[in-house]
């Protein structure tokens, strides 16, 4: 199964309705045959724009991250699902790279500069 990240973002409400509201989706997940790795808080945020979502005005929201392992038959209905649901105002799913990156990548190799001369002196 590919490993998925589901950005979400809640509407504002009280700690006990955002849990319940979390709850909902990690069961759904789960119902559908997805394992669950992580879930992250980012915490409650102003949206960069406002969004209207089943006919309400959002300026804020609570944002979290759920790592997850799916099989992709599953995503459309998941999507479905969670934009039905009335306390989620924006989902997405995001396929993760299982690959670690690689630290030689990038920049030119290193050097010490103890042994770099950049002038002759006689």
């Amino acid at each position: 199964m590919p490993r998925y990240e589901l950005a979400l973002i809640l509407k504002a409400m009280q700690r006990p309705e955002t849990a319940a509201a979390l709850r909902r989706t990690v069961e759904t997940l789960m119902e559908r045959g997805a394992v669950v790795r992580d879930l992250e808080n980012l915490g409650q945020r102003l949206l960069p724009y406002k969004m209207t979502k089943h006919n309400q005005r959002h300026s804020t929201g609570a944002y979290f991250l759920v790592d997850f392992y799916a099989a992709p038959s599953i995503l459309d209905g998941l999507l479905d699902h969670l934009h039905r649901d009335v306390d989620v105002v924006r989902p997405a799913v995001l396929r993760k790279d299982e690959r670690a990156p690689d630290s030689s990548c990038c920049g030119p190799p290193p050097y010490d500069i103890q042994k770099t001369t950049l002038f002759n002196i006689k």
